[in-house]
């Protein structure tokens, strides 16, 4: 699930990139994170329907969304106003390492998956800088991993991703449709709560 050259499809997969104690030390970045700017309930734009995961951010900008204002970045925590923290090291790291692209990113959503969550096809399309990957660690329960190409109705592949894995989506793939179908509960004991974090690495804008 790999293209090299550029226009040519680049969804790139990196599996157990991050080795068991890696995991730990950044799982326990994001717990800091957490209890700082707390993980929130999304809802969609114009329906108000809440989001089944619930997320939080790191970094210069986060993503966010809500019935009033839709999809969109900001400094800030939407019920806190808090500033997002940075990004931990670890992570800047690994973009520095996997991501082939010069600037480091400007926001790191945290997505935690519990119980039936779930996230549906969707493309990354919101920044304004394509030229960036988004690359994105996987933490926790083994996931149901879908892409397809760059419209919605077109074919689909499948992935299993376990913790510490890695995907990064660049070149003609950057706005690749993809989703998660299902956590496999039970396939980790990395969080004591069970379930998921899907860390997402992001530029928002482009480079001076």
């Amino acid at each position: 699930m790999e293209g090299t050259r550029k226009g040519k499809r680049r969804v790139q997969y990196f599996p157990k990139e991050l080795t068991v104690a890696e995991q730990t030390a950044l799982l326990g970045d994001i717990r800091k994170i957490i209890r700082q700017v707390p993980l929130f309930i999304p809802t969609m734009p114009r329906s108000g329907r809440p989001m089944s995961v619930r997320m939080t951010n790191a970094g210069m900008l986060g993503w966010v969304t809500d019935k009033a204002r839709g999809y969109r970045y900001q400094a800030t925590h939407p019920e806190t106003g808090a500033s997002w923290p940075a990004i931990p090291p670890r992570l800047i790291a690994l973009w520095e390492k996997l991501a082939g692209y010069p600037h480091r990113p400007e926001a790191c959503l945290i997505n935690y998956y519990g119980g039936t969550a779930k996230m549906g096809l969707h493309q990354d399309r919101d920044e304004d800088e394509f030229e960036a990957p988004v690359l994105s660690v996987s933490l926790g329960d083994r996931a149901i991993f879908r892409v397809g190409g760059t419209t919605r109705k077109g074919p689909t592949r499948k992935l299993e991703l376990a913790s510490g894995d890695v995907v990064v989506l660049g070149g003609a793939d950057r706005l690749a449709y993809h989703g998660i179908d299902c956590v496999l509960p039970g396939t980790s004991d990395l969080l004591d709560e069970g379930g998921r974090f899907n860390l997402t690495l992001r530029r928002v804008t482009k480079p001076a």
